[in-house]
């Protein structure tokens, strides 16, 4: 018998080790590549084709584009490789608590991108669906996506996604993500569903376009405090995490669920459509046999409503009066043990968010057809209610004698608003794109803030790139979870006379897919900065800074080898209020190759990231958001992680050893946490650590359905 070519060999090893692979894959829901250094995304065409192995079948290429809201630039659904072992929850560059689905924070500095009334929570935003950033699709036949992502201690993720014409102007799509992840330590389980339904609808004649959504948010945590004692991640008596002191820890109560949680959930409404006067001609195909229309704008009306309600809910079962010094002073009753009996005392807090958002919008269009510029004037009007539930109310008796009813703080309030805007945008290469837009309150209570946006860019020829460059401006005002907080043993409490938050930023960027180059700079200037200080109270920093950023992409290509390097620096003041590192770093070397006459696509390699030393932000469950602190700062080693990434037709697959630093350091900090004193009655007192997880392995899959 002769011998295998080594060539050939290898080729039938690396099938059998992606079989090996696949047969123990599961899923990981996918969000378009990445390649600028902000999060930005190349447009990827959609190359998938639903081939057949029968001859009776009608074989056509599906197409599938989505646009988004006030946008006619078309996008396609991400079909690569190359990242696709990392979800959209860590990319770029947020960073959680160490268990999927905790509390994020967003390690480049961004602020709060608001205007107008607003609750203030924030930590789950990275996993929730934003009504005026959901897809609407168009496609030819009907699109579904299943993905499905286990990792290790019962770590999952769960997606499925519809979309499907019901006559070529007029489209629907349905979307559901579901995240369970007990974690690698007590009580930090994270429990969240969130589902979206947009439609959007064009008469034959485009007089007449209409956009709606609907989203609905839950996500519930499990808060531990974080570890009492460092020094326990590097004791080999504590090799199983589950066995690490917390500092919210009761296995009175449970061994798997923590008696202190934060839930938030929130139910959005949207509606848009508006009509359009011009000139409607009729185009032909060569025989006659279809016609499109097509249509010359000159003016139309726009007419958004939208209609919210959030919640906030923070529960403890079995609360320590120590534990609430900084917001009020309680005796608990105390069995003895230094814990609580669970249903004698609990602290309860729950905050709703209710608003009505209605906005009405002349619009014109300057220009020849299809390169056209848009104007908008327009005037809104909106309906705010904030609830704060259970309070105390004091009442005095005959006696008299003070004593306490329990009901509920609500405050309403009614504003006006203009807005404005003119946009062009960059549709063919080689075009000039610009804009600005303004939205500023006449009335209400945030009478005077306002939100400016001027940008202006240029898309080259011959897949060259673009550049763009900007400014932004927003004058706010603090939300309304940073100037209240109310339960049955507190009354109403104004933390400060918090001024509005001024944020200046001018930015200017480029990408170049053609040279595999992304890069840009932006510089922030804030004035009263609204943040949690480090007395895990709300504050206000009175002096003007300024935080300057820059970051640069490239891809360097040899052969099927690519090194993707990616690079951020921040300069922030020594005083500021921010902690964020100044340095941070990811690298992927991998190995892209295409197999069996391009059927089989594998990539391969390593990836690092990492940053420099820095002060980590603190999180406050009580909270439920991130605070200043400079008492620890953290030098960790690189996040390090393998991977193997394949796709055959529209089925791609992904395994992943992540954290693989864990192996030989052990001692990876995230955040710090609230302050314990005196913890389970011994008399020592900590600063509680939010820890990376042990090594662990991710198996996921992606796979597209086309009827």
């Amino acid at each position: 018998m002769g011998r295998i070519p080594g060539a050939v060999f290898g080729r039938y090893f690396l099938l059998l080790c992606l079989l090996l692979c696949g047969s123990v894959a599961f899923a990981q829901s996918t969000l378009p590549n990445g390649t600028g250094g902000t999060g930005t995304t190349a447009n990827q065409k959609d190359t998938t084709h639903n081939k057949t192995n029968t001859k009776k079948w009608k074989d056509e290429e599906a197409k599938i584009s989505y646009e988004r809201l006030n946008s006619a630039k078309k996008y396609y659904p991400d079909t690569s490789l190359h990242v696709f072992q990392r979800g959209r929850f860590t990319q770029p560059w947020y960073q959680d608590m160490g268990n999927l689905g905790s509390p994020v924070n967003n390690l480049l500095f961004t602020p709060e991108d608001r205007v107008g009334p607003s609750l203030g929570y924030h930590v789950f935003d990275v996993y929730r669906f934003n009504v005026d950033s959901l897809n609407f699709y168009n496609t030819t036949r009907p699109y579904s996506a299943f993905s499905y992502q286990l990792g290790s201690k019962l770590e999952q993720v769960a997606g499925i996604s519809h979309t499907q014409n019901i006559d070529p102007n007029w489209n629907f799509a349905v979307e559901y993500h579901k995240i369970n992840s007990p974690g690698f330590y007590k009580t930090e389980r994270n429990n969240h569903d969130n589902g979206s339904f947009t439609t959007n609808y064009k008469s034959p004649d485009k007089h007449y376009v209409l956009y709606a959504a609907m989203v609905y948010n839950k996500e519930q945590h499990d808060e531990n405090g974080g570890i009492v004692d460092a020094t326990e991640l590097l004791n080999p008596a504590y090799t199983d995490r589950k066995t690490i002191d917390q500092a919210y820890q009761n296995d009175a109560y449970s061994i798997t669920r923590s008696t202190v949680s934060n839930v938030q959930r929130d139910f959005t409404l949207l509606l848009q459509h508006s009509y359009t006067w011009g000139k409607t001609d009729t185009i032909y195909n060569a025989d006659s046999t279809q016609f499109t229309s097509t249509l010359a704008p000159k003016f139309s009306i726009t007419h958004k409503l939208e209609v919210s309600s959030e919640k906030h809910t923070y529960n403890d079962l079995s609360p320590d009066s120590l534990r609430y010094l900084t917001l009020f002073k309680q005796t608990f009753l105390d069995n003895g043990t230094g814990y609580y009996l669970p249903g004698t005392d609990s602290v309860f807090t729950q905050q709703k968010w209710f608003w009505i958002d209605n906005q009405l919008l002349l619009n014109g269009y300057i220009g020849k057809q299809g390169h056209q510029s848009t104007f908008s004037v327009g005037i809104g009007s909106r309906f705010d209610q904030f609830i704060s539930t259970p309070v105390s109310n004091i009442i005095k008796d005959s006696l008299p004698k003070l004593y306490y009813s329990l009901g509920s703080d609500r405050s309403s309030l009614v504003s006006n608003y203009l807005t404005g805007e003119i946009k062009k945008e960059a549709l063919h290469p080689g075009e000039w794109e610009y804009g600005a837009n303004a939205k500023l309150f006449v009335t209400g209570q945030d009478a005077g803030n306002f939100l400016a946006n001027a940008i202006i860019g240029k898309e080259l020829k011959n897949n060259l790139g673009s550049f763009a460059a900007g400014f932004q401006q927003q004058l706010n005002s603090a939300p309304y979870s940073y100037t209240t907080y109310e339960n049955q043993y507190t009354l109403k409490n104004i933390f400060a006379d918090l001024k509005p938050e001024s944020v200046t930023s001018v930015f200017a960027m480029l990408e170049s897919p053609r040279i595999r180059l992304s890069g840009g700079v932006r510089d922030y200037v804030i004035n009263n900065y609204i943040y949690i200080n480090e007395s895990e109270l709300p504050a206000q920093y009175s002096n003007t800074f300024s935080i300057s950023q820059a970051w640069i992409k490239k891809i360097f290509k040899l052969g099927n080898f690519f090194l993707d390097n990616e690079l951020v620096y921040q300069q922030v003041p020594d005083n500021a209020p921010v902690n964020i590192p100044a340095l941070m770093g990811k690298h992927q070397l991998s190995y892209e190759y295409a197999l069996f006459h391009r059927r089989l696509k594998i990539a391969t390699g390593i990836e690092v990231r990492y940053n420099t030393t820095y002060h980590p932000a603190g999180y406050d469950a009580l909270l439920n958001k991130f605070f200043y602190q400079t008492t620890t700062s953290i030098s960790n080693a690189p996040q390090a992680a393998v991977f193997l990434n394949f796709r055959i037709k529209r089925f791609r697959a992904f395994v992943i050893g992540d954290n693989l630093q864990e192996i030989f350091t052990r001692n990876t900090i995230l955040y710090t946490g609230t302050p314990v004193t005196n913890f389970n009655n011994t008399g020592n007192n900590y600063i509680p650590l939010y820890a990376a997880p042990d090594a662990l392995i991710r198996f996921g899959f992606t796979w597209v359905m086309i009827n």
